[in-house]
This record gives structure tokens, sequence and C-alpha cells, in this order.
């Protein structure tokens, strides 16, 4: 689109109370709006926190939380997207994936791939090891630097 054209529709904006317009011409659009200004929202004023209940010695021993399960701590290094897309396990449908849970990758090998505009593009191990855990289910989308994979080195 001609920049003549962009320059008029920001001069028609100004002239006018609208304060979006939305041109298209074949393939190209354009959108040109004129939002005002808004100053960010006032902080809000929470109340302090209430201070703990006083706990007399012989309360003590009956007030004490219960101990929360241990959760284990996932070790390994992830493999985190390089993009936004949505994120497959296997390069066709009928196809079986490039790797499952338990194998064994190699810097460089393809772990899976991440469509962006109508474009495949092949995700490659930046950690050598086993796969301990596939974190994003087929099919679904996925942002930039989000988990794909946790990766255990030693493996």
């Amino acid at each position: 689109m001609d920049i003549r054209k962009i320059r008029r529709l920001i001069e028609l904006l100004e002239g006018s109370d609208v304060t979006e317009i939305e041109i298209s011409e074949g393939e190209e659009s354009v959108r040109v709006s004129r939002g005002q200004a808004q100053p960010p929202p006032p902080p809000s004023a929470a109340p302090p926190p209430a201070p703990p209940p006083q706990v007399s010695s012989a309360q003590a021993p009956a007030a004490a939380a219960p101990a929360q399960p241990e959760v284990p701590e996932e070790t390994g290094l992830y493999q985190e997207a390089p993009m936004v897309g949505t994120f497959y396990r296997a390069p066709t449908p009928e196809s079986d994936p490039y790797v499952r849970e338990g194998d064994h990758v190699n810097v460089g090998d393809t772990l899976c791939v991440i469509e962006a505009m109508k474009l495949f593009n092949e995700i490659e191990a930046e950690h050598a090891g086993r796969i301990e855990k596939i974190l994003v289910e087929n099919a679904q989308p996925v942002e930039f630097g989000e988990p794909l994979f946790l990766i255990d080195p030693e493996g």
C-alpha cells in the first residue's frame, strides 16, 4: 500500500470523531487507530495483613501444620520453544513422533516441529541426553521460551 494513502487515512482519522479505521486492498491491509493515552491505574490500597493468631504454649502441639508431602524436583535441562507457534511431535499426523520419553538424543537431533505462519520449523536438541519428559501436548500452541522437553544430560 502506498505511503500517501496511509498518510491520507491518518488525516481523515484526525479530522473526524472516528478512533480507528482499517482498509484492505487485496492481500494488504492497514489499520490506523487513534487512542487516548490512558494513565496507569492507581495502585490499589490493600489492607495490611492480619497479624497471626496468638498461640499459647498449651495449644502449640495441636496448632502445628501437617507436613507437606515432598514433591520430587525435576532435574535436567529444558529445551525451550525458540518461537511462537503450534507444537507437533511428528512431521505428519500419520508419522511416528520424532522422539518419545526415554529416548536418547544428541545435540542437533530433531525433537519436534513448530508451525509458525504456515512454515514448519524443525526444532533441534540443544542438549544431549535422555528425554525425561515431554511437557507439551501435540498440536498445542506454544510461546517463545516455553519449556517443551525436559532432558536428563546424564541419561
